[in-house]
């Protein structure tokens, strides 16, 4: 398989208790001063690591994994708990799919999408998701309901934004099915909840914060178990999500190729699942520390990830290199280059045209700030990349699916 890359991987740069995967002078200066407020917390593990496709968010950059002891960000985790990649690789080839039109209609009939629209009923496969959520929530005294009451309607949901369902063709012309999307409202909510409360509470403990969006949680206060507790809820969920959305993309497949929907198992030759924000325990260095990844997976070796690129752009499917002081992390996509607002300023809807020609979509004035110029160049992403994962496959979508 060949792998489109170009440049070699990024020196590592160590910056006042930073290590940062690209040229430091690349990072936009408001990037930059986040990355170095956030590496100056008192309670950072050795450092902080920046992936290739860093860009300014909230409190820590998009691109951060954070190693802390004795206290957790919520923030640095953000309000998409548990956002992330699926991927299904599928023995079809591209000429199996004979109207890629009707395709993602049908997907777009399967699956809700666009923020706040959820199911209008709990399907079957959705129901034995939902079934092992509440008891999750049960065992561990988690209350999901207390922050969303329509979440169970929810699961099986895409969202908008930079959320998608794609086809895709990798080099030896397999074809792929790929998805981007977390925890919906539920996981927003929760994620806000606690960093409202995180400033709540460095603000009555008296904490001088650089920014108050790296308010924390310390851990020995009664709200880091509720927020330990709830987040990693929101991750299942997350987890869960995607899993039902693929099964339902796969069901449109066996009817589109196959005429019926009994071929969804043959159909499915590996399937990969990962989150790119999230917060877990991990060794590292031989201490056991909160691992932090805010737009960034998990790389260890025999660990298999995507880091997909904009929406007419390549995407990788990749195996982690276990890489220190990275602490096991790898990028999680191409990174916004243009702010939403930026990007449709700079382009149009002609620019979009000719930047999807080719590709199916949903032609639509909604996304022209998701157009794949206001995003870095992935390729170049993953040459900064090369000693954080092994590439295993390239991916070309044909069709993409998106909510508004």
């Amino acid at each position: 398989m060949s792998t489109p890359l170009h440049g070699s991987a990024a020196v590592p740069t160590s910056v006042e208790r930073a290590v940062v995967f690209l040229p430091w002078e690349s990072i936009e200066a408001e990037a930059q001063r986040q990355i170095l407020n956030t590496a100056r917390m008192p309670f950072v593990f050795r450092h902080v690591a920046v992936m290739p496709d860093c860009h300014y968010g909230k409190g820590a950059t998009v691109g951060t994994v954070l190693p802390t002891m004795g206290a957790i960000v919520p923030a640095a985790v953000g309000v998409d708990i548990g956002c992330g990649m699926i991927a299904v690789r599928t023995p079809l080839k591209k000429a199996d799919i004979a109207n890629p039109g009707e395709i993602r209609n049908g997907i777009e009939r399967r699956i809700p999408m666009s923020a706040g629209r959820n199911n209008r009923k709990i399907l079957p496969t959705a129901a034995k998701r939902v079934a092992a959520l509440e008891r999750q929530a049960e065992a561990d005294g988690a209350r999901p309901d207390r922050f969303d009451t329509d979440w169970r309607l929810a699961l099986g949901t895409l969202g908008g934004g930079n959320h998608f369902i794609e086809l895709a063709e990798d080099t030896d012309g397999n074809v792929w099915v790929t998805l981007h999307s977390g925890s919906r409202g539920v996981g927003n909510k929760i994620g806000n909840h606690y960093i409202r409360l995180a400033q709540d509470i460095c603000r009555r403990l008296g904490v001088s914060l650089p920014d108050r969006d790296l308010a924390y949680i310390p851990e020995e206060h009664p709200a880091f178990n509720e927020y330990i507790r709830d987040l990693h809820w929101a991750q299942q969920f997350a987890f869960h999500n995607r899993n039902e959305m693929m099964d339902r993309v796969l069901t449109e497949l066996s009817l589109a190729v196959h005429g019926d929907d009994e071929h969804q198992r043959e159909l499915e030759l590996q399937r990969i699942n990962c989150h790119h924000n999230f917060t877990q325990r991990e060794e590292h260095f031989g201490q056991t520390v909160w691992i932090t990844r805010k737009g960034a997976i998990e790389a260890r070796r025999g660990m298999w990830a995507m880091i997909p690129g904009s929406m007419g752009a390549r995407s990788y499917i990749v195996e982690g290199k276990e890489h220190a002081s990275s602490f096991h992390s790898a990028p999680h996509g191409a990174g916004r280059r243009y702010s939403r607002t930026r990007a449709r300023q700079l382009f149009t809807m002609n620019d979009l045209d000719r930047a999807m020609s080719g590709i199916e979509f949903r032609r639509s004035q909604v996304l022209l700030d998701e157009i794949p110029a206001a995003y870095k160049d992935i390729d170049q992403v993953m040459a900064y990349a090369k000693d954080l994962v092994d590439v295993r496959y390239v991916l070309k979508q044909f069709v993409n699916v998106k909510g508004d």
